[in-house]
């Protein structure tokens, strides 16, 4: 009927205009398709009469919707705005929808899913209009909520309903949360009504609203923090006494276990369910904690509380369940489809498995020790955050005894090296532990505890507040009981006997991994390492220094030792990164910060100014090592063996030599230089020069006699002595103990000669092997460099990184290295001899850190074109015997005509001959052997910048 009626109009003035449009067969593809695409979109499609004409019958839907309708244009129904609601609608739409919600509620029947996606809808229309309110400064439907007590009924549907039904509520509360104007919070009404639903909706723990649960949990904690005075309304502490609550009235164990008070505080412990969850939803938990915790400073109530409760149990429960986690033993490898090409062009082979063994590269075990660290960050960040004396000493106490105690030492005491990987996994743990910790406080109790270092708090003169004095007294008791059941401490084997004991194991695992944890004691935690890991013997304070011309001749004793290695290209490039290596390190030492801070003039009362956790470096004093150090002993014996360790551990020695020599409390003489006590000078120079200046001072002085002293006599005269005293300095002196360090590598000196005689092609494949190297860092620096888009680099764990490639790139890269764009200075007031031009090329092993730690040069010794396959059969096939000096004395190579190497070294000056030296068992590809030539040609390298830089920055030297 509707069309005909339209009919009878388009016959009238309609038709008329219609008429006088183009003809319908220009337009007729277009009208076939839209009718076709309209077709498929509406549900109704009217029907035109058969009686109109077929072009009429073809004209476009759009058209008659326009022609029906009387709008203009379909754009402006598609663009037309619904009408704005005013704040009293919203406030009709809202009681709508809170009444619909009611009656759905009381009328569903249980586990209903239309019932239970009905309340989903009405809640989240109720939750739209509450944000949607926001915007407005109208609060009708905020105020309705806050009087009608919405939050109830909200907290009842939320605890018997879907997954759905409980985000949504998660999501209406956050709301509520988050007015300011109401403060929901500060009402116990809410909070009861909210714990019910926590509660009880913590016990059907869903993943899909898992992540909006902690988060309300975080946004209450986060108020909290923000305005204390809410805080009355979700804690409260109360009376329960048949349950036998009384904390004075429970036994040193009850004590140390704390008291479960979940209905006082449940907030707290809904947050410790998900602190140990990874992602987002444990940072979230950790952080809501971490600021409930920093709360307790300014609430004396929630500070006794949290002492007393078991929250210290929990969490040293949690670290000690996630430590379980790791492997007992371990096998550190790294990923066999892409090594580093250091491990390529040397001896490397995966190890194997033992059983029960890990591989450190397995995503399993980066996920585990990932997890763990994460918690144990936590730990160090709830001691950042907590002001409360008596809560931090309570969370300390717990980690000793519930992990260092019961878990870390008995690990440790447990450990061997014949098990096919434990004490490989415990020295590493121990590592990453210290590794990633910086708290000063639990790195005290750490390393005091398995140091067997005595304990320095019950001697505190500061008196303690009454209940950590309890805490403490139930510490003592619990200790007496433990050691009344024959478990063995930490005064009968502890760290320091194991690392030791490790050293001279014949697994190269269980050395590199040792080798890893002293460089980060020595590196990070060096006022622990005195007494401990090294006997030192103290340097007093008038200890005559090297003179300038000591060090100018040892820096030249350096740079002979690389030209003896290899006499091929310029070192000078190479020698400048290690410059600023060193110069980062040297700054970057805790023990180095302080004394160049007091140095400054700008610091001078930065002494005073030292935070009580520096009281370590506070008691440090000017030490040298022991001739006798069992360490050093242990490190001089790994050197002689240079040729045949494996190139990490070889990496990670030459590591802990520099750390050794790194902080500015250690004198490097002795041990690594010449001492200036054995130092030997010409007579005839001495005596020549003093009769000289002798008689310069008698002209002078007769002068001044008869003419008087003026002030510019006297100026000369002190000139004078100056200018005497830096001559007599700058004599280069004879030696006639060669420190320990400085003989090995005098040995392994001698040690390349002979293989020279033994290889003659020594010399050329070396070279070879340095532009492989250098072919293989410009070809990573082109990479870097290319537009193209490089592959997406993996997700690695950066604690993880320590035991990953990153330590084979660098000789001394088990170092946190550095600020390259400071340039150390030269303030020393004098010149030191830099590499000559018979030096090698360049750092070969300074190669850049590929992209995502994935290296191309990989693939590119698999390549026939690469030059690593120029020599790469030859040299991997190629095996030779492990060579030791049979001699007590050291021979070197004859020096070159008009030189002499006079008093470097004891021994002969023949060069020397097989029958010198003696085959040990074992033998090593030469391509091996290349390889550790260059990592010690580096490793001499960078410690004549070490000497240099230290000379600069700490005065090292004396000029008279």
């Amino acid at each position: 009927m509707m069309f005909g009626a339209l009919g009878g109009l388009l016959s009238q003035d309609g038709a008329s205009r219609l008429l006088r449009r183009p003809r319908p067969e220009h337009f007729q593809p277009a009208v076939n398709q839209n009718l076709q695409s309209v077709s498929t979109t509406t549900k109704h499609t009217p029907t035109l009469p058969s009686s109109e004409p077929h072009w009429i019958q073809n004209l476009p839907m759009d058209f008659w919707n326009r022609l029906i309708s009387g709008s203009g244009t379909a754009s402006s129904t598609v663009n037309k705005q619904p009408p704005p609601v005013s704040p009293p609608q919203r406030l009709d739409k809202f009681k709508r929808h809170w009444q619909s919600l009611l009656d759905t509620w009381r009328n569903s029947r249980e586990f209903d899913p239309s019932s239970q996606d009905q309340l989903r809808g009405h809640i989240k229309q109720l939750n739209e209009l509450l944000v949607g309110e926001v915007k407005s400064s109208s609060r009708l439907c905020m105020n309705f909520c806050y009087e009608r007590q919405v939050f109830i009924a909200l907290s009842k549907i939320g605890q018997t309903g879907s997954p759905g039904v409980i985000k949504e509520c998660i999501a209406a509360f956050s709301t509520l949360i988050d007015n300011e104007d109401e403060e929901f919070l500060a009402q116990e009404s809410f909070s009861q009504s909210l714990i019910r639903f926590l509660r009880k909706t913590s016990q059907k723990s869903h993943r899909s609203f898992e992540g909006e649960y902690v988060e309300l949990l975080f946004s209450i904690a986060q108020k909290i923090r923000l305005n204390r005075s809410i805080l009355r309304a979700w804690f409260t502490t109360r009376a329960d006494d048949e349950g036998g609550r009384d904390y004075e009235s429970l036994g040193p164990q009850q004590k140390f276990a704390g008291i479960t008070n979940k209905d006082d505080f449940p907030l707290f412990y809904l947050l410790i369910d998900y602190v140990h969850h990874e992602g987002r939803v444990g940072d979230f938990a950790r952080t809501g904690l971490l600021y409930i915790i920093e709360a307790a400073s300014s609430s004396g109530g929630l500070e006794k509380w949290i002492v007393e409760s078991d929250l210290a149990t929990l969490m040293a429960s949690g670290l000690g369940a996630l430590y379980s986690q790791l492997s007992r033993k371990l096998v550190v490898d790294y990923p066999t489809a892409d090594p580093p090409p250091i491990l390529i062009l040397s001896d490397y082979s995966s190890s194997p498995l033992a059983f029960g063994a890990e591989s450190s590269s397995s995503d399993d075990f980066q996920t585990h020790l990932e997890t763990f660290l994460s918690y144990l960050i936590f730990w160090q960040d709830v001691l950042e955050h907590c002001r409360s004396t008596e809560v931090k000493q309570t969370l300390l106490d717990h980690f000793q005894v519930l992990f260092l105690q019961q878990l870390l030492y008995p690990s440790l005491l447990e450990s061997s090296d014949l098990d096919g990987g434990s004490s490989v996994a415990v020295l590493t743990y121990v590592r990453v532990v210290l590794d990633t910790l910086e708290h000063p406080d639990i790195i005290h109790l750490i390393l005091s505890y398995l140091m067997a270092l005595p304990d320095e708090s019950k001697a505190a003169s500061a008196p303690s507040p009454p209940s950590t004095a309890k805490r403490r007294k139930s510490l003592d008791l619990l200790n007496k009981v433990t050691e009344m059941n024959d478990k063995p401490s930490p005064d009968l084997f502890n760290l320091v006997d194991l690392v030791l004991t490790s050293l001279k194991s014949k697994s190269q695992q269980t050395v590199s991994a040792t080798l890893k944890l002293i460089s980060t004691i020595l590196r990070k935690h060096h006022p622990y390492s005195i007494s401990t890991l090294l006997k030192v013997v103290p340097v007093p304070a008038d200890a005559r220094l090297r003179t300038v011309g000591a060090h100018y001749k040892e820096m030249e004793l350096f740079f002979s030792l690389v030209g003896d290695i290899s006499e091929d290209g310029d070192v000078s490039e190479s020698y400048g990164e290690h410059l600023k290596d060193v110069l980062g390190l040297l700054e970057s030492h805790p023990c180095s910060m302080n004394l160049l801070a007091l140095k400054n003039s700008a610091f001078r009362g930065a002494e005073d100014a030292l935070e009580p956790e520096n009281q370590k470096i506070r008691d440090m004093y000017t030490h040298t090592i022991h001739p006798n150090d069992p360490l050093l002993r242990s490190v001089v014996d790994l050197l002689g063996n240079f040729f045949s360790n494996t190139v990490e551990t070889n990496l990670t020695l030459t590591a802990v030599i520099v750390d050794l020599a790194t902080c500015s409390f250690m004198r490097p003489e002795g041990w690594l230089l010449f001492d200036p006590t054995s130092y030997e000078f010409d007579n005839s120079d001495d005596e020549e020069d003093g009769d000289e200046w002798d008689q310069l001072e008698d002209a002078e002085n007769e002068l001044t006699r008869i003419m008087g002293d003026s002030d510019e006599q006297a100026y000369r005269r002190k000139e004078k002595h100056r200018a005497k005293d830096l001559k007599r300095a700058n004599r280069q002196p004879r030696w006639t103990n060669t420190p320990p360090i400085l003989q090995a590598i005098e040995g392994l000196v001698s040690q390349i000669q002979a293989y020279r005689r033994v290889i003659p092609d020594l010399d050329v494949k070396l070279s070879e092997r340095k532009h492989a190297f250098q072919f293989t860092d410009e070809l990573n620096d082109a990479l870097l460099s290319s537009p193209l888009p490089q592959p997406t680099p993996p997700i690695r764990n950066p604690v993880l990184d320590s035991i990953s490639a990153r330590n084979l790139m660098r000789p001394s890269s088990a170092q946190a290295l550095t600020d390259r764009s400071r340039q150390p200075s030269g303030g020393s007031g004098h010149s030191t001899p830099t590499p000559s031009s018979r030096m090698p090329s360049r750092s070969t092993m300074s190669i850049p850190s590929p992209v995502g730690g994935i290296s191309p040069s990989a693939d590119l010794a698999r390549s026939p074109e690469s030059p690593f396959n120029h020599h790469m059969l030859e040299t991997t096939q190629r095996r030779i015997k492990v060579l030791q000096p049979g001699q007590a004395m050291l021979h070197l190579p004859p020096p070159p005509e008009g030189e002499s190497r006079e008093g470097s070294v004891m021994g002969t000056e023949t060069p020397p001959i097989m029958e010198d030296f003696v085959k040990v068992g074992g033998d090593f590809t030469l391509s091996h052997l290349l390889t550790n030539m260059m990592v010690l040609q580096e490793f001499v390298l960078e410690l004549g910048a070490l000497v240099q830089v230290r000379a600069s920055l700490f005065g090292d030297l004396r000029f008279a």
